[in-house]
């Protein structure tokens, strides 16, 4: 049997803390590495534990869970550990910054507790927790607003082949490995190798990192319609 998934908890309310111990620790695949009441102990923990996700609040005092998420993601001690935010609006900008930060998807703070679990288990798998939908929906409210350069998130596709442009456009519409071997007629496992790639030259975190590189690189425009899936 594989080793339960290692969750950290980040959360300035111990009694939110709590009530994710208990609902994480119900279940025989997932189990708590620790627990951070501020930022820098998330920082801390992480680095030290290396968890594989980190279930991470943004409003905490000090450091908050934005800088926490960007320090724990551009870490390379920690490349294996995912950052799971939590959030009150699903259209705050703190997502946004959350997603540019590293963080592999976000969650509202009234989750039902079956799809916290479900989540967990698919960030830890490596995907990105974003629907096609709320995609869209980040990238229309947010992408205009940011200009200013990223050089931490390497923004020079000069590296990047053609087709793994084309792979990156469809990543940032949302569409899942399955779906982008469809539309470009390829196996799910060349497309599996593609993001790989993409993810190692574009110095990503994840998958939802590379959302927001293709659109702050221009790559693909904030108004653009996906494809057809």
């Amino acid at each position: 049997m594989n080793r339960p998934i290692r969750v950290l908890l980040a959360d300035d309310q111990a009694l939110l803390r709590t009530g994710f111990r208990l609902l994480i620790e119900s279940v025989p695949d997932l189990t708590v590495a620790g627990e951070a009441a501020s930022g820098d102990q998330a920082v801390d923990l992480a680095l030290r534990l290396r968890p594989d996700v980190v279930l991470m609040d943004i409003r905490m005092p000090g450091t908050d869970g934005l800088e926490a998420t960007r320090r724990i993601c551009a870490d390379p001690d920690a490349a294996g550990t995912r950052v799971l935010v939590l959030t009150t609006f699903d259209l705050d900008e703190y997502v946004y910054a959350a997603l540019r930060g590293g963080a592999s998807g976000f969650l509202l703070k009234d989750i039902l507790p079956a799809d916290l679990l479900t989540a967990l288990r698919v960030v830890a798998a490596g995907d990105a927790l974003l629907a096609p939908a709320v995609t869209r929906r980040l990238i229309r409210e947010f992408a205009g607003r940011h200009h200013e350069p990223r050089p931490s998130l390497a923004q020079d596709l000069s590296g990047v082949t053609p087709r793994e442009r084309e792979v990156l456009r469809l990543v940032a519409r949302g569409l899942s490995n399955p779906v982008i071997a469809e539309h470009l007629g390829l196996s799910v496992a060349t497309v599996k190798t593609h993001v790989g790639r993409l993810l190692a030259k574009l110095h990503a975190h994840g998958r939802a990192q590379l959302v927001v590189i293709a659109y702050e690189t221009g790559l693909v425009a904030a108004v653009a319609r996906p494809p057809a899936s």
